[in-house]
Order: structure tokens, then C-alpha cells, then sequence
């Protein structure tokens, strides 16, 4: 029977229940839970190519000898300061001292030596192996290395503060991927796989006081919409790239705040160069791609199109998107000058990002307007990554988001998963990476860009810009991503 009490214990417990998230996040000062859609496939980002796997490790387990910065400037880490040669192929760093590994053991010239060596080894599954084959690393001291460079290359520093060039320590390389150690502000603490993974403050860290969270949780969350309800319910207090679809729920809600980030990716329609061959047809693919409606059915609006593979703001930049414009009436024209028996069949294998899989129904149907029938596959990631990336060319067409800032030399791998093969490609690629004057590399740049678009190498849609939703207290967010990476040190709740 009801009764006064009851109510007023019924409405008392309510009203409690109510405050318990805000109660939470007042309490938890020393911890967070960020959201990541995918679940990488190993925590080592010198054997993989999952962008998952810097998104926990760059910066908060591995260090690098430079630092990224939010605008793209880049800055010392684990290198006190470099000099570059006249020449401009020989850098002299000179290293932070008192530095260690999780494990107990220093960081010297000596693991700068074996972590460079070990990306350019016959072994390496390095996705930047075939850049760190070019380098030569030469020790001086234990606090003093030299990088020669076999080329020029002006973003070097950059480079080497990307994931790939982590610094691993030589007795538990091979176990990185599941028990990693690095110089970071955090360890390790437990991998829950398929559910979440937890790093902790490391206690060998070189500077106790940096990082302001102990704990850091990271949650596997791939659909949108469960992303957004684990964000309503307080199970998450900050999702970096969350899912586009559901952003206009948190946009006037004051417990959170909504970021739209610039960034360096590239969202293509990657065309296997292999198996479709003649020009003609692919540039019929390209005709038929209506690249606003892609952003806007696909990214909700988060994105500005491209025309090659290359972003605004990026050294000599160019807009190419008017080469291959959408025309299905001129798509048509190409099949047919090809020879094309209508209609073609052909697969579209998809991975779980939900551009890739909101964006393949529109390419369905916009290939379908000129006789082009696509039958979708969808891959769990690990499937993608060892089938379609890795699988030698096995698939006709896919939709993916290439991250890294500088990824052009993948047009002159020939074996790379797109198989695109062009001689005045390497040729003029090569002499982008030769050359020392600013000016100069931007008009070839320009040039590159130009020839992918002309040679409809892939479908380039557009460049992603990343929504975060977090809750109002959170600090330190990245305001712009040219590369993936949650650097958990700057994190602090307000």
C-alpha cells in the first residue's frame, strides 16, 4: 500500500538516481571513458596499419622523437632539439635524458638505432617500411643519433611523429601488440577484448605531474546509435569521431559540448587498378559519383569534396574535383567507348565505419544510373584489413578513409592494395622528393594531383571533418586531428 513515506522515499530515490552521472563525473576526477567505434586489431602501431591502434598507444603508451600538435606544427618529444643539414638530408637529434620504459629499462641513441632498424627489417610489417628504407640511423653517443635520409624529404620531423615511428624497447618489441612498453605516461593496465581496454599512469614516467588522469578507459562502441546512448547515459564522457548521424542531438544540450575538427584524411571509393584496368571505365565511376550527395547521405554534411588525393590546406593543394565532375550522361559515353557489355557486375566490399556503410548504398545507387549493378559485402575490420587491404588485390571496389597526412608514395608502391601503376607517376613523385625548395614541391605536387585525377587512380569523395561529443567538463580535446590520436596527457576535467 502506498503511503505518504513511500512516495516521498519513491520521489527522493528518483531524484538521486537522476544526479548520479553528475555525481560520477564530480567524483571521478582522476578518471575518464572515451569512445573509439573501432576496436584495433593489436596495440602495436609498428606492426599494423589500423589507425585504431595510435588512437590508445601514440603519445600515452609510445613516444616518438617529435610531437604532432593539434594545427599540424611539430615540436620535440623524446628529441630535445634536431638540426638539420645543409643538404638537407642529415638530422642530428639530440635525446632526452632520464627517459625510460615502462619496463625499467632506459631510452638511449641505442633503441632509436634498433626501433628505425627494426621498421626497415625484412620482418617489418612497418606500414611505413618503405619510407624508414631510405633511412639510415647512425649512433653517436647514448644521447646523440644521426637520421640520414637517402632523399629529401622537408616533412621528416612530421614524420617522425607519427605512430609508425615509435620508439620501442628491444627486449619486448615482439610483445608489443599485446603487452606494449614504451616511455609514455601510461601503461598497459587490461584488454577486454571485444569490450574496452584500460591504461593506467605509468610510475617510471619521467614526469609524475603531466598527466592529470590516473585512469583512462577506452569503450569499443561501432553503431551509432549505441554511441549515443552510451553518451546520454553517462557511460562515456567524451567520443573523439563519434558516428555524424547522431550529432544534432547534442548540439543544444548544455551538458555537452559538440567539436567539429579539421583534419588531413582522405574518404575514397578505392578502385582495385588490377582487375579494373582501362582508364575509360574507371573514369566512368568517377562521373557517376555525386560527391555532395555522398557527404551528405554518408558523413551528415561533415566533409568538403576532393578531386585527388590531397586536402585543402596541405602543401600546394589544388581543387581537382572539376576533372572528374558528376555526369552520368558522359559515365554512359565512357562504358560504352570501352566496350562494356551492360550491365557490369561488380562487389563492393565494406568495412563498419558508418560512412563506409550509409556511403555504400549511395554508391549502389548511383553506379546502377549508368548500368554499373553493385552487390555489397560487408567485412568485420580484421576481415578488411587481411582481405581487402592485405588480401593481394582480392576485391573490386571498396569505400575507406585514409588518415595519414602525407600517404601520396602509396601511388608509387606498386603492390600497394589499389595495385595503381604509373611510370610518370614515379617519376614525378620522385622528383617531389628531391627537391628542397618550398615552391617548387607545391606546383609538383600540384601536378601529382592532377595526374591521379586524370588517370581516375581512385574515386576521391572528400575530406572528413570529425565530430567529438563530450561532456562540459571535459578539457584538453584536440580542437583539429591531422593525425588520429587521443593524447591523454592534455586530458583534465574543469
Amino acid at each position: 500500500m502506498l503511503n505518504r513515506r513511500t512516495v516521498l522515499t519513491s520521489a527522493a530515490a528518483t531524484a538521486l538516481a537522476g544526479a548520479v552521472p553528475a555525481a560520477l563525473a564530480q567524483s571521478r576526477k582522476d578518471a575518464i571513458v572515451l569512445g573509439m567505434a573501432l576496436e584495433p586489431p593489436g596495440l602495436d602501431p609498428t606492426a599494423g596499419a589500423a589507425a585504431a591502434i595510435a588512437e590508445i598507444t601514440q603519445y600515452n603508451i609510445f613516444e616518438t622523437l617529435t610531437k604532432i600538435n593539434p594545427d599540424g606544427s611539430v615540436t620535440p618529444l623524446l628529441a630535445e632539439s634536431w638540426e638539420i643539414s645543409p643538404d638537407l638530408k642529415t638530422y642530428t637529434f639530440k635525446l632526452r635524458r632520464g627517459v625510460k620504459f615502462s619496463n625499467g629499462e632506459p631510452f638511449n641513441a641505442q633503441t632509436v638505432k634498433f626501433s628505425f632498424d627494426r621498421a626497415k627489417g625484412e620482418k617489418s610489417t612497418n606500414k611505413d617500411k618503405r619510407g624508414f628504407s631510405k633511412l639510415s640511423t647512425q649512433v653517436v653517443d647514448d644521447f646523440t643519433v644521426v637520421v640520414l635520409n637517402e632523399e629529401i624529404d622537408p616533412n621528416l620531423p612530421f614524420v617522425l611523429g607519427q605512430a609508425t615511428a615509435a620508439i620501442v624497447e628491444p627486449k619486448s618489441a615482439d610483445t608489443n601488440a599485446t603487452a606494449p612498453v614504451g616511455t609514455g605516461p601510461y601503461k598497459l593496465d587490461r584488454w577486454n577484448k571485444g569490450s574496452s581496454c584500460v591504461l593506467v599512469k605509468s610510475e617510471s614516467f619521467r614526469d609524475p605531474k603531466l598527466a592529470r588522469i590516473n585512469r583512462v578507459t577506452f569503450r569499443f562502441i561501432a553503431d551509432p546509435a549505441a554511441q549515443a546512448a552510451a553518451m546520454m547515459a553517462g557511460d562515456i564522457d567524451a567520443f573523439p569521431r563519434i558516428g555524424t548521424r547522431v550529432v544534432a542531438q547534442f548540439r543544444n544540450n548544455p551538458q555537452f559540448q559538440v567539436l567539429s575538427s579539421g583534419s588531413r584524411a582522405k574518404t575514397i571509393l578505392a578502385i582495385n587498378n588490377k582487375k579494373l584496368s582501362d582508364v575509360r571505365v574507371r573514369r566512368a565511376i568517377l562521373a557517376a559519383l555525386d560527391r555532395k550527395a555522398f557527404i551528405d547521405g554518408a558523413a551528415d554534411g561533415f566533409g568538403v569534396p576532393i578531386g585527388s588525393h590531397y586536402v585543402p590546406g596541405a602543401l600546394g593543394y589544388v581543387d581537382t574535383t572539376g576533372i572528374n565532375p558528376h555526369d552520368v550522361e558522359k559515365a554512359k559515353k565512357l562504358l560504352a567507348e570501352a566496350g562494356v557489355k551492360l550491365p557490369m557486375e561488380l562487389t563492393m566490399t565494406l568495412p563498419p565505419p558508418p560512412y563506409a556503410r550509409q556511403g555504400g548504398e549511395i554508391i549502389v545507387a548511383q553506379l546502377a544510373k549508368i548500368g554499373i549493378n553493385v552487390r555489397i559485402q560487408n567485412v568485420e575490420w580484421a576481415q578488411w584489413l587481411s582481405g581487402t587491404y592485405g588480401g593481394g588485390h582480392n576485391y573490386d571496389l571498396s569505400i575507406i578513409s585514409h588518415v595519414e597526412p602525407f600517404d601520396l608514395d602509396n601511388y608509387a608502391k606498386p603492390d600497394y592494395y589499389w595495385g595503381y601503376q604509373s611510370t610518370a607517376f614515379n617519376e614525378l613523385f620522385a622528383r617531389i622528393q628531391s627537391t628542397g625548395n618550398e615552391q617548387e614541391r607545391a606546383r609538383l605536387l600540384g601536378d601529382a594531383q592532377r595526374l591521379l585525377a586524370n588517370d581516375a587512380a581512385n574515386g576521391f569523395l572528400y575530406q572528413p571533418q570529425w565530430p567529438t561529443v563530450a561532456r562540459k567538463g571535459v578539457r584538453g580535446l584536440w580542437k583539429d586531428m591531422p593525425i588520429f590520436c587521443n593524447d591523454l596527457a592534455g586530458l583534465s576535467w574543469a
